[in-house]
């Protein structure tokens, strides 16, 4: 949520900006001064700003990608541990014959609420 009204207060911020500086020209000198160009000024800046997006968006976007990857491979090897532990869990009390430490607490932990 705070992200969200941080990036609303900076599109306001920049919209107000751009509605203040309309008026305002600025002359680009491209290459070697070949080329000479009049543009109001909140092009240039809304254009630098769009770049600036765009790449921190491609640097940014393999490394979210592979951390999500990576976070869903673990949940699932976590659910697959919790499976196996209560497998594990339920074998011993069949061999032993006497619940687990864990049920014995689930059992008191009923007795309690109640």
């Amino acid at each position: 949520m705070t992200r969200v009204t941080l990036i609303g207060i900076l599109l306001l911020l920049s919209l107000a900006f751009f509605l203040q500086n309309q008026e305002q020209e600025v002359t680009l000198r491209y290459f070697f001064g070949l080329i000479d160009a009049s543009t109001p000024i909140y092009q240039p800046i809304m254009a630098g700003f769009l770049v600036g997006l765009l790449v921190a968006a491609i640097l940014l976007f393999p490394p979210w990608v592979r951390a999500r990857i990576d976070l869903k491979r673990k949940t699932k090897a976590l659910q697959q541990a919790e499976v196996d532990l209560e497998r594990l869990r339920q074998s011993l009390e069949k061999v032993s014959g006497r619940p687990s430490p864990s049920s014995q607490m689930e059992i008191s932990g009923n007795l309690h609420d109640e």
